[in-house]
């Protein structure tokens, strides 16, 4: 099994996770056969920032129903970043204590395979949380490097799309939306005026800009990462910062407030009417959105996949990362059985309706997943899961992601005085390969 080096900040770090308590017990509690009286099981997810007070709600949700069905309590954690994402992973493999399950976004699933510190599933542990039959295959497709190899359980499906304004785009005579990345920047433009402008982007989000600057570079034909080599510093992948920093900085089609805006922010901008086009969002906005002043005014599309400076794709005509998130089980933990029936809870059919109609996060269960066929609303979404595309699986790459994350963060200085500094954001690409490269070589 491969491991991931921890680095020397991680490694000094001494952040007492709590454990688990003793072994399972016998049978006797609730439909599941557990008898879990007196245990907690320890749970790190993603803090919800677009819905922090129903994510609150469904902490105890989740905890009542556990409870009821095997006696054991559910304790849960958040992460805010990606970087708070990796830092809960290395210090937990290092002190080999901490949350019995981790949901993680998929492009940190093979950070988690490589410290070889998760449950290898195997067939028994399938049926334990309801068998592979049960989820939509194409989730299962960042699972592990194969799939006689998984430790990730699929928990949500989040393809990326782009809301438009169909008031706003009539209005400046755009028939429908760009497929390219130069004629989104023509669209943007001609909706931009008047108090509005033509695209919505959270800059300082600390989860969304690396994913453009991954699709343009996968769509011109360079997939940042392949056979342990990094090329953040390919042309491509510059002209991708351009493109991306330079809608706020030079061509002014992004509201300046933008360079500090998070997701949710970007949301309900658009969510106001404010904007044409909200890009890299998911299905999750339209809860919001459905209770906006643009409620019935709005609709999804696949992004662009014709990259920056191109009539054509030479690349991959990725929509979307294949995106999400999956439940693992950590091997230490000392409650292999009560978290496995709380991950078949959690994907239960039941569970994973009632969390899409709360989150808007796509069900991976497959009897969930047959329910929404019929909303047209969600048919660009659809469409855009199956061209996503997954990002490479490598234990590094979620310090490549860091990597493709800090350029635009070193870059917020400058875009909030208006501006796109081109020799320092080529210094901070330069920085960024260097990094990615090195967590490659480091990396087994």
């Amino acid at each position: 099994m491969r491991r991931i080096p921890l680095i020397a900040a991680v490694a000094a770090a001494t952040l007492a996770l709590s454990a688990c308590g003793a072994g399972d017990g016998g049978k006797g509690t609730g439909d599941t056969g557990l008898n879990g009286a007196g245990k907690t099981l320890n749970v790190l997810v993603q803090a919800n920032t677009i819905y922090p007070d129903q994510q609150r709600s469904w902490f105890t949700e989740i905890n009542d129903k556990f409870k009821a069905q095997t006696g054991a309590e559910v304790k849960f954690e958040t992460f805010a970043s990606p970087n708070d994402e990796l830092t809960k992973i290395q210090t937990s493999v290092l002190s080999g204590q901490g949350p019995d399950i981790y949901s993680l976004g998929t492009t940190f699933t093979p950070t988690a395979y490589a410290t070889g510190a998760f449950l290898e599933l195997k067939d028994d542990d399938w049926k334990k949380v309801g068998g592979k039959d049960a989820f939509l295959p194409a989730t299962l497709g960042i699972s592990g490097p194969d799939a006689e190899h998984q430790v990730g359980i699929p928990f949500t499906s989040r393809p990326f799309v782009m809301a438009y304004n169909t008031e706003l785009l009539k209005a400046a005579g755009i028939d429908k939306p760009a497929t390219s990345w130069d004629e989104l920047l023509v669209q943007a433009k001609k909706t931009t005026g008047g108090g509005t402008y033509g695209l919505a982007v959270a800059y300082a989000d600390g989860f969304d800009p690396w994913k453009f600057i991954w699709a343009m570079s996968v769509q011109a034909g360079n997939p940042l990462v392949k056979d342990k080599k990094a090329s953040l510093n390919d042309p491509s992948t510059l002209k991708a910062y351009q493109t991306y920093l330079g809608w706020l900085a030079t061509d002014k089609v992004v509201n300046p407030a933008a360079v500090g805006w998070k997701n949710a922010q970007a949301i309900a901008d658009f969510g106001a009417g404010k904007a044409a086009f909200l890009p890299m969002v998911s299905a999750t906005s339209k809860v919001t959105l459905d209770k906006s002043a643009v409620a019935g005014k709005y609709a999804y599309a696949i992004m662009p996949t014709i990259p920056p400076g191109q009539t054509s794709t030479p690349g991959v005509g990725a929509t979307s990362i294949l995106s999400g998130d999956n439940l693992v089980v950590a091997k230490y933990t000392k409650n292999k059985d009560l978290a496995l029936a709380l991950v078949k809870l959690l994907t239960s059919a039941e569970q994973q309706e009632s969390y899409y109609k709360t989150f808007g996060e796509l069900p991976t269960n497959a009897t969930a997943a047959k329910q929404l066929q019929g909303d047209p609303a969600l048919a660009p979404i659809v469409e855009s899961a199956a061209k996503a595309s997954g990002t490479p699986f490598n234990g590094a790459w979620s310090q490549v992601q860091l990597a493709l994350v800090n350029v635009v963060v070193q870059s917020i200085p400058a875009l909030k005085d208006g501006k796109l500094d081109e020799a320092k954001l080529r210094q901070l690409v330069a920085d960024g390969q260097k990094a990615a490269q090195d967590a490659l070589d480091k990396s087994k």
